[in-house]
Protein backbone atom coordinates (compact mmCIF):
# COMPACT_ATOMS: atom_id res chain seq x y z
CA UNK A 1 0.00 0.00 0.00
CA UNK A 2 1.15 3.53 -0.70
CA UNK A 3 1.15 6.53 1.55
CA UNK A 4 -0.58 9.76 0.68
CA UNK A 5 0.02 13.31 1.89
CA UNK A 6 -3.15 15.09 2.88
CA UNK A 7 -3.41 18.80 2.22
CA UNK A 8 -4.95 21.42 4.47
CA UNK A 9 -8.41 20.82 2.97
CA UNK A 10 -8.64 17.47 4.72
CA UNK A 11 -9.86 16.93 8.26
CA UNK A 12 -7.50 17.58 11.14
CA UNK A 13 -5.15 14.76 12.02
CA UNK A 14 -6.81 12.14 14.17
CA UNK A 15 -10.32 12.68 12.81
CA UNK A 16 -11.87 9.99 10.64
CA UNK A 17 -12.19 10.73 6.96
CA UNK A 18 -15.61 10.51 5.35
CA UNK A 19 -16.82 9.55 1.91
CA UNK A 20 -17.21 13.28 1.23
CA UNK A 21 -13.44 13.59 1.75
CA UNK A 22 -12.92 10.59 -0.49
CA UNK A 23 -14.80 12.39 -3.26
CA UNK A 24 -12.04 15.03 -3.23
CA UNK A 25 -9.16 12.62 -3.88
CA UNK A 26 -7.21 13.27 -7.07
CA UNK A 27 -7.97 11.45 -10.30
CA UNK A 28 -4.40 10.17 -10.60
CA UNK A 29 -4.88 6.49 -11.46
CA UNK A 30 -4.48 5.27 -7.89
CA UNK A 31 -7.26 3.50 -6.04
CA UNK A 32 -8.50 5.48 -3.01
CA UNK A 33 -10.63 3.54 -0.56
CA UNK A 34 -11.91 4.24 2.93
CA UNK A 35 -12.32 1.73 5.75
CA UNK A 36 -13.87 3.02 8.96
CA UNK A 37 -12.50 6.50 8.28
CA UNK A 38 -8.97 5.34 7.36
CA UNK A 39 -7.71 6.14 3.87
CA UNK A 40 -6.22 3.23 1.90
CA UNK A 41 -4.30 4.07 -1.27
CA UNK A 42 -3.14 1.40 -3.68
CA UNK A 43 -1.42 1.64 -7.05
CA UNK A 44 -3.30 1.39 -10.31
CA UNK A 45 -3.81 -2.23 -11.40
CA UNK A 46 -1.16 -3.69 -13.70
CA UNK A 47 -1.85 -5.09 -17.18
CA UNK A 48 -1.93 -8.80 -16.13
CA UNK A 49 -4.45 -7.93 -13.38
CA UNK A 50 -6.67 -6.17 -15.90
CA UNK A 51 -6.42 -9.01 -18.43
CA UNK A 52 -7.57 -11.57 -15.84
CA UNK A 53 -10.32 -9.20 -14.71
CA UNK A 54 -11.60 -8.77 -18.26
CA UNK A 55 -11.59 -12.52 -18.98
CA UNK A 56 -13.50 -13.25 -15.76
CA UNK A 57 -15.99 -10.44 -16.43
CA UNK A 58 -16.70 -11.78 -19.92
CA UNK A 59 -17.18 -15.30 -18.57
CA UNK A 60 -19.50 -14.15 -15.78
CA UNK A 61 -21.49 -11.88 -18.07
CA UNK A 62 -22.04 -14.66 -20.60
CA UNK A 63 -23.40 -16.93 -17.83
CA UNK A 64 -25.43 -14.30 -15.97
CA UNK A 65 -29.22 -14.50 -15.92
CA UNK A 66 -31.58 -11.69 -16.75
CA UNK A 67 -31.79 -9.04 -14.05
CA UNK A 68 -28.13 -8.94 -12.99
CA UNK A 69 -25.16 -6.95 -14.22
CA UNK A 70 -21.43 -7.67 -14.11
CA UNK A 71 -19.41 -4.50 -13.53
CA UNK A 72 -15.70 -3.82 -13.08
CA UNK A 73 -14.65 -1.53 -10.26
CA UNK A 74 -17.63 0.50 -9.13
CA UNK A 75 -17.38 2.33 -5.84
CA UNK A 76 -19.24 0.47 -3.09
CA UNK A 77 -20.38 2.97 -0.45
CA UNK A 78 -21.17 1.08 2.74
CA UNK A 79 -21.42 3.98 5.19
CA UNK A 80 -20.29 7.58 5.61
CA UNK A 81 -16.82 6.34 6.60
CA UNK A 82 -16.41 3.21 4.47
CA UNK A 83 -16.19 2.88 0.70
CA UNK A 84 -14.33 0.15 -1.17
CA UNK A 85 -13.75 -0.51 -4.86
CA UNK A 86 -14.05 -4.21 -5.67
CA UNK A 87 -12.32 -5.28 -8.86
CA UNK A 88 -15.57 -6.81 -10.11
CA UNK A 89 -19.13 -7.12 -8.84
CA UNK A 90 -22.30 -8.91 -9.80
CA UNK A 91 -25.26 -6.76 -8.83
CA UNK A 92 -29.02 -6.85 -9.20
CA UNK A 93 -30.04 -4.44 -11.95
CA UNK A 94 -32.54 -2.80 -9.58
CA UNK A 95 -29.69 -1.80 -7.24
CA UNK A 96 -28.05 0.34 -9.91
CA UNK A 97 -28.71 3.99 -9.17
CA UNK A 98 -26.29 6.89 -9.04
CA UNK A 99 -22.57 6.67 -9.59
CA UNK A 100 -21.84 4.22 -6.74
CA UNK A 101 -23.43 1.12 -5.31
CA UNK A 102 -25.04 1.50 -1.91
CA UNK A 103 -26.63 -1.96 -1.68
CA UNK A 104 -24.60 -5.16 -1.31
CA UNK A 105 -23.79 -6.81 -4.62
CA UNK A 106 -24.49 -10.55 -4.82
CA UNK A 107 -20.80 -11.18 -5.62
CA UNK A 108 -17.60 -9.18 -5.10
CA UNK A 109 -14.34 -10.32 -6.70
CA UNK A 110 -10.79 -9.22 -6.03
CA UNK A 111 -7.92 -10.05 -8.36
CA UNK A 112 -5.05 -10.40 -5.92
CA UNK A 113 -1.76 -8.65 -6.49
CA UNK A 114 1.35 -8.72 -4.31
CA UNK A 115 0.58 -5.27 -2.90
CA UNK A 116 -3.01 -6.14 -1.96
CA UNK A 117 -2.85 -9.81 -0.90
CA UNK A 118 -3.25 -9.29 2.86
CA UNK A 119 -5.75 -6.46 2.42
CA UNK A 120 -7.96 -8.58 0.12
CA UNK A 121 -7.93 -11.65 2.38
CA UNK A 122 -8.35 -9.82 5.67
CA UNK A 123 -9.70 -6.27 5.70
CA UNK A 124 -11.76 -6.36 2.51
CA UNK A 125 -13.14 -9.79 3.35
CA UNK A 126 -14.21 -8.57 6.80
CA UNK A 127 -15.81 -5.40 5.43
CA UNK A 128 -17.63 -7.29 2.66
CA UNK A 129 -18.87 -9.80 5.23
CA UNK A 130 -20.08 -6.99 7.52
CA UNK A 131 -21.89 -5.33 4.57
CA UNK A 132 -23.68 -8.58 3.70
CA UNK A 133 -22.17 -9.45 0.32
CA UNK A 134 -23.39 -13.01 -0.26
CA UNK A 135 -20.37 -14.28 -2.21
CA UNK A 136 -16.74 -13.18 -2.25
CA UNK A 137 -14.07 -14.56 -4.58
CA UNK A 138 -10.34 -13.93 -4.60
CA UNK A 139 -8.51 -14.79 -7.81
CA UNK A 140 -4.75 -15.33 -7.59
CA UNK A 141 -3.46 -14.65 -11.13
CA UNK A 142 -0.14 -16.44 -10.74
CA UNK A 143 0.87 -17.54 -14.26
CA UNK A 144 2.32 -20.84 -13.03
CA UNK A 145 -0.18 -21.65 -10.27
CA UNK A 146 -3.39 -19.64 -10.61
CA UNK A 147 -6.11 -20.18 -8.05
CA UNK A 148 -9.53 -19.06 -6.94
CA UNK A 149 -10.77 -18.95 -3.35
CA UNK A 150 -14.53 -18.60 -2.83
CA UNK A 151 -16.43 -17.62 0.30
CA UNK A 152 -20.17 -17.64 0.92
CA UNK A 153 -22.00 -15.77 3.63
CA UNK A 154 -23.82 -17.88 6.18
CA UNK A 155 -25.30 -17.37 9.63
CA UNK A 156 -21.85 -16.99 11.20
CA UNK A 157 -20.05 -15.01 8.52
CA UNK A 158 -18.06 -16.12 5.51
CA UNK A 159 -17.28 -19.77 5.02
CA UNK A 160 -14.70 -20.89 2.48
CA UNK A 161 -16.53 -23.08 -0.02
CA UNK A 162 -13.78 -23.61 -2.60
CA UNK A 163 -10.07 -23.27 -3.18
CA UNK A 164 -9.21 -24.49 -6.65
CA UNK A 165 -6.03 -24.11 -8.65
CA UNK A 166 -4.69 -24.77 -12.12
CA UNK A 167 -7.08 -26.84 -14.26
CA UNK A 168 -9.36 -27.66 -11.32
CA UNK A 169 -12.83 -26.19 -12.03
CA UNK A 170 -14.84 -24.15 -9.55
CA UNK A 171 -18.51 -24.90 -10.12
CA UNK A 172 -20.31 -21.99 -8.50
CA UNK A 173 -24.00 -22.08 -7.75
CA UNK A 174 -24.09 -18.58 -6.25
CA UNK A 175 -24.83 -16.02 -7.48
CA UNK A 176 -25.73 -18.17 -10.52
CA UNK A 177 -24.38 -21.39 -12.03
CA UNK A 178 -21.01 -20.87 -13.69
CA UNK A 179 -17.80 -22.87 -13.95
CA UNK A 180 -14.49 -21.02 -13.63
CA UNK A 181 -11.12 -22.67 -14.26
CA UNK A 182 -8.19 -20.63 -12.86
CA UNK A 183 -5.74 -21.63 -15.59
CA UNK A 184 -8.18 -20.33 -18.24
CA UNK A 185 -8.09 -16.90 -16.58
CA UNK A 186 -4.31 -16.60 -17.00
CA UNK A 187 -3.95 -18.40 -20.34
CA UNK A 188 -3.55 -15.16 -22.31
CA UNK A 189 -1.01 -13.55 -19.97
CA UNK A 190 2.37 -12.88 -21.54
CA UNK A 191 5.28 -14.95 -20.26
Amino acid sequence: MSAVTLNSGWPAAGGPLTVADLDRTPDDGRRYELVDGVLIVSPAPAIPHQMVLLDLAIQLRSASPEGVEVLPGPGLRMSEITELIPDLVVVRRGDLAGIRLTEPPVLAVEIRSPSTALFDMNTKKAVYERFGIASYWVVVPDRDKPSLIAFELGNYGYKQVAHVSGQEPFRAERPFPVTVVPSDLVARLPR
